[in-house]
């Protein structure tokens, strides 16, 4: 019997995100830094004549298993370029809260490309490979190799991954969902006028985890006032998170409603962690290393 295939689809956090344009045909300009967690969703592949998914888990009944499912579109999308790739049966062990601004089915379906070309011997930096992530969503390229860069236009123009200094971090996820739709619906460039530049050639140059911190700090979210305008228990988080002992920054992550705290220790995160999770038994709440 074959052993299954098995990949980690990481937390995708956007320490920042600045909102440049809203395009002609409806998308918006972005640019952001993005990281990735040491922890995430838990996706597995067995060959097979026919494509198939499972889906278990904390979110499992949220998504579904239907065709609007990232990880089978983005199997559709490759096999609508490599038809004879073998495909199968995948389970999906979804972990991460849905519509939470953490790139989750992005995450899956980058996940579910690195298992279809480790099956079928096709490599990870494939044009057709990278052409079925972009065909599938706007974060799953980003997502299809899962390192720290910087992502410009919709999410599809990346630079090269950049080595960041690890960050401990808490996630926060209040348990409510935000349409990314409505969020961007709701921003003003107005209210972005003045938003920093992302200076890349200092975060390429960032070596320890207190330069990192300074120009993170320096950035924001440009959605991050609209989303606690649809959901105002976001800025209640984040003032949680604020008064946290040892939280250097506390901010949303994409469009919401998932915000990270980032500590300057380990043991300082995972001891926050316990807290929020003590005092907010009803929060998704994880400790873990951003990179």
């Amino acid at each position: 019997m074959l052993v299954p295939l098995v990949e980690n689809a990481p937390a995708k956090v956007n320490l920042t995100l600045r909102v440049i344009r809203r395009r002609d045909d409806g998308y918006h300009d972005i640019e952001s830094l993005v990281a990735f967690a040491d922890f995430g969703d838990r996706l597995s592949f067995s060959r097979g004549d026919k494509l198939t998914l499972k889906v278990r888990g904390s979110g499992a009944e949220q998504i579904g298993e239907g065709d609007d499912n990232l990880v089978l579109k983005a199997a559709r999308a490759l096999l609508a370029r490599r038809p004879a790739v073998m495909l199968g049966a995948f389970q999906l062990d979804k972990r991460l809260p849905v519509a939470a601004g953490l790139g989750g089915g992005s995450a899956d379906a980058g996940a579910a490309l690195r298992l279809i070309a480790q099956a079928n011997g096709i490599a990870r930096d494939d044009p057709d490979l990278r052409a079925a992530a972009r065909a599938t969503g706007a974060d799953v390229s980003v997502c299809l190799d899962p390192r720290a860069r910087v992502m410009r236009g919709i999410g599809e123009v990346l630079s090269e991954p950049l080595a960041l200094p690890p960050l401990p971090a808490v996630l926060v996820n209040p348990g409510v969902a935000v349409a990314t739709r409505d969020v961007f619906a709701g921003w003003s460039q107005v209210a972005s006028a003045n938003t920093a530049v992302l200076d890349f050639a200092a975060v390429a140059r960032a070596t320890t985890r207190d330069e990192l911190l300074l120009l993170v700090a320096a950035q924001s979210n440009d959605l991050e006032a609209p989303a606690i305008h649809l959901q105002p228990v976001i800025a209640g988080v984040l003032n949680v998170l604020r008064g946290l002992a040892g939280c250097k920054l506390a901010r949303m992550s994409g469009s919401g409603a998932t915000c990270f705290g980032l500590f300057t220790a380990a043991a300082a995160a995972r001891d926050a962690a316990k807290r929020v999770h003590a005092g907010y038994p009803q929060w998704w709440v994880r400790a873990g290393t951003l990179r």
